[in-house]
C-alpha cells in the first residue's frame, strides 16, 4: 500500500471514530454539540492521530494495538481541532476560512466558538479515560499518556508557543525565539503523538526517548513547511488563504533565512529524524519514515 493510500485509509477510520466523539445521552445544548462537530468533521488530514496509530504499529508491530490507540488518537485531534478553532478568532489570527469552510467563528458566533474549543478541549482528557476504563491499555499508561498531553499541550508547549506567536514581530523576532515558537506551537503535539503511540505500544524509556527526538524534529520541519507553502501554496489545496502571515506580519522561516535555505532545512530537518528513529530499534518503523518523507514532500 502506498503512504498516500494508507494515510488516506487511516483518516477514514479516524473520521469514522470522531463522528461518534460525543456520547449521544450526554445532555449537551444543541447549539454547543453542532459548533463542535462541525469543526471536528470539517476534514483535514489527520496527520496526528494517524502518528498516534502509526508509532503504536511500529513499536509493538501487531494491527489490534491500533485499536488500543485509537481513543488516543481521537484525544489529539481534538486538541489540534481546539487550537485551531481558538486561533481563527479576531483577537488571535483572525481568519475567517479554515480547511476550506467558513471558521467557527462565522458560523457560531465568537462566544460559541470559545466554549466549543473548550469543549473539544476537556473532552479530549476523557477520551484518555475511556481508553484506560475500556482496558485497551493499563491505567498507569493511561496516567502517562495524559501527563504528556497536558504538559505538552499546555503553558509549557502549545499554549505556549502560541502565546509567544502572538507576543513575535517580524524583523524584532530572532531566529531562536522562532525555533522556540514552532517547537513548542507545532512540535510539541507532533512529539506528544510519538510518546503515546510508543506508549500504548509497550516502548521502553530509550525508546520513548528516541522516538520523541524523531517527533519533535518531525515537528519543525512541518511547522517550516508550513511557513513556505503560506507563501507559495495553492489556496484552493490549503483550505485556506496564503500569504496570511505576510498580511499580518508574522515571523517565519523563509522571511528570516530565505525560501530556499528554508526547503533546505526541512530536508535536513527530515533526515535527521529519520535517525533519531532508527535508534528506537522498533519492531515496524517503516509507516513513520514514509510518513515523514510525505511530510517533507506534501504540498498542502
Amino acid at each position: 500500500m502506498t503512504i498516500e493510500s494508507y494515510i488516506e485509509r487511516q483518516a477514514a477510520r479516524i473520521d469514522e471514530a470522531l463522528q461518534r466523539i460525543l456520547p449521544d445521552e450526554w445532555d449537551i445544548p444543541g447549539k454547543l454539540r453542532e459548533s463542535m462537530m462541525y469543526s471536528i468533521t470539517a476534514g483535514g488530514k489527520r496527520l496526528r492521530p494517524i502518528l498516534v496509530l502509526a508509532a503504536a504499529r511500529a513499536t509493538r508491530g501487531l494491527e489490534e494495538v491500533e485499536r488500543a490507540a485509537m481513543p488516543v488518537a481521537c484525544a489529539i485531534e481534538l486538541i489540534h481541532t481546539y487550537s485551531l478553532v481558538h486561533d481563527d478568532l479576531p483577537a488571535m489570527d483572525d481568519d475567517a476560512v479554515r480547511r476550506g469552510k467558513p471558521t467557527n467563528h462565522i458560523v457560531f458566533g465568537e462566544a460559541m466558538a470559545v466554549l466549543a474549543g473548550d469543549a473539544l478541549l476537556t473532552h479530549a482528557f476523557y477520551c484518555i479515560t475511556k481508553a484506560a476504563e475500556h482496558e485497551l491499555v493499563s491505567a498507569e499508561t493511561a496516567l502517562a499518556i495524559t501527563s504528556d498531553l497536558a504538559r505538552l499541550s499546555g503553558a509549557c508547549g502549545m499554549v505556549g508557543g502560541q502565546a509567544a506567536d502572538i507576543l513575535g514581530e517580524q524583523g524584532v523576532t530572532s531566529l531562536e525565539e522562532l525555533e522556540y515558537i514552532h517547537l513548542h506551537k507545532t512540535s510539541d503535539l507532533v512529539t506528544f503523538t510519538l510518546l503515546a503511540g510508543g506508549r500504548v505500544g509497550g516502548a521502553g524509556p530509550e525508546q520513548l526517548e528516541a522516538m520523541a527526538e524523531f517527533g519533535r524534529k518531525l515537528g519543525l520541519a512541518f511547522q517550516i513547511q508550513d511557513d513556505i507553502l503560506d507563501l507559495v501554496g495553492d489556496e484552493q489545496k490549503l483550505g485556506k488563504k496564503t500569504n496570511s502571515d505576510v498580511a499580518q506580519s508574522k515571523v517565519t522561516y523563509p522571511y528570516l533565512i530565505g525560501l530556499e535555505e528554508s526547503q533546505a532545512l526541512v530536508e535536513r530537518l527530515t533526515e535527521e529524524a529519520k535517525a533519531s528513529l532508527a535508534r528506537a530499534d522498533l519492531r515496524e518503523p517503516e509507516r513513520l519514515i514514509e510518513i515523514a518523507d510525505y511530510l517533507m514532500r506534501r504540498d498542502h
